[in-house]
């Protein structure tokens, strides 16, 4: 499955954005996708997943604020994330796998190309 990830910017703290991660191929139902991001000068850390059967995964950091969906109809992978702060800045990628630890970057087989968020204070 190839993926494309979208909808990064810049916003201010206390406001929202959505990402979208958009799939390629008929079996896009059967993978679990997650969300990570990367800030400079640190290690890839997940950010949430959603199974394939809609249960979903948080990081703590994020729980609360942010939300995951799907819709398998249009391929697609949706991160809501709400009360953004400055260290949510990073890269997000999304990434899709068929089974595995959905917390764990390694696991995943397909990686997007990433999109930046930028959260000013």
């Amino acid at each position: 499955v190839q993926l494309q990830a979208s909808g990064g910017g810049l916003v201010q703290a206390g406001g929202s954005l959505r990402l979208s991660c958009t799939a390629s191929g008929r079996t896009f139902s059967d993978y679990n996708i997650g969300w990570f991001r990367q800030a400079p000068g640190k290690e890839r850390e997940f950010v949430a997943a959603i199974s394939y059967s809609y249960l979903p995964y948080y990081a703590e950091s994020v729980k609360g604020r942010f939300t995951i969906s799907r819709d398998n109809v249009k391929n697609t992978v949706y991160l809501q994330m709400n009360s953004l702060k400055p260290e949510d800045t990073a890269v997000y990628y999304c990434a899709a796998v068929v089974s595995g630890r959905l917390r764990e970057a390694r696991d995943y087989g397909s990686w997007g190309q990433g999109t930046q968020v930028t959260v000013s204070s």
